[in-house]
């Protein structure tokens, strides 16, 4: 059994121990034994759970396993913390906030023998996986992805780390990008925030990502992609599965923990992982650029 930790107690720490005290039966997930949670709040037990401190959490020999879900900025500190301290590693995306800190950790885990896993829960929705599905041989023209929600929270970091996933899908259904120009509005007073980007395929094909931020925007994916035959303005519905969206990574996290998934696989989710901070750390700089 791995003895794991759960780092943060907010949406997806509280999934996180939902998850590892109720794992999927006759799954990877069974392998986990969970030993406490660490928060910076003095909390009651939690879903029968105690609060540790992250000081026995590093230290203790029946912790093999941390779960990091806190905010953004303090991802890189933790995840060093636990991989110095030989533990593997689950954090929820983004691994950092910066492209450099990615490749130290993912390195600093290689040294050490250890797993560092980063959360992409949205590549196994099911809306993700039936679009993957539609636009199969499809030729792109070019598209559109626009992100809406509510105000961006503080501690989470520029848009194009905080909403990595939505550029993660874009890398994911049509490969390696380059960023061509990026620029960031900013209302403070009204905390309000839209960040565009404009990114070529390797087929120089333009792609344009938007994440808009506000109050009273609602939470949702907007879609233009325009093929040679067709174009889909809609994301799919897709098959509703009977495992929840966690619980299928802590699966996949478990199973790279049991030497189940090849070398070839890991490394080209490296690969992808690290080039979505790579653009997402030069998206910043343009945007920053241009505001300045």
């Amino acid at each position: 059994m791995l003895g794991s930790v759960v780092v943060g107690i907010g949406i997806a720490g509280c999934a996180r121990m939902r998850d590892l005290l109720a794992p999927l039966p006759s799954s990877s997930a069974e392998k986990f034994s969970i030993k406490g949670f660490v928060s910076r709040r003095s909390l009651e037990d939690q879903q029968g759970v105690k609060q540790i401190s992250m000081t026995e959490a590093l230290s203790r020999d029946d912790i093999h396993v941390a779960f990091i879900c806190t905010e953004n900025t303090s991802h890189e500190e933790h995840i060093r913390q636990f991989l110095e301290a030989g533990k593997h590693v689950c954090v929820e995306y983004p691994v950092t906030l910066s492209y450099t800190s990615a490749v130290d950790l993912w390195s600093l885990a290689q040294q050490k023998g250890l797993v560092l896993h980063e959360e992409h829960i949205e590549l196994l929705t099911p809306e993700f996986k039936q679009l993957k599905k539609d636009i199969a041989g499809k030729t792109l023209e070019e598209g559109t992805l626009r992100f809406t929600a509510g105000s961006l929270k503080p501690n989470f970091g520029f848009p194009s780390f905080s909403g990595i996933s939505r550029l993660t899908w874009l890398v994911d259904l049509f490969g390696e990008l380059t960023v061509t120009a990026a620029s960031l509005v900013e209302e403070k007073e009204n905390k309000y925030m839209k960040m565009t980007a404009h990114l070529l395929t390797q087929q120089q094909k333009p792609l344009t990502w938007i994440e808009e931020r506000g109050p009273g925007l609602g939470r949702a994916k907007h879609i233009h992609l325009h093929f040679q035959d067709a174009s889909i303005t809609e994301l799919p519905a897709g098959q509703r599965e009977p495992v929840g969206l966690f619980m299928q990574d802590l699966v996949l996290f478990g199973r790279k923990l049991q030497g189940e998934v090849s070398a070839a696989e890991l490394q080209e989710e490296r690969s992808r992982i690290l080039h979505c901070q790579q653009l997402a750390d030069r998206i910043q700089q343009l945007s920053e650029h241009t505001q300045a």
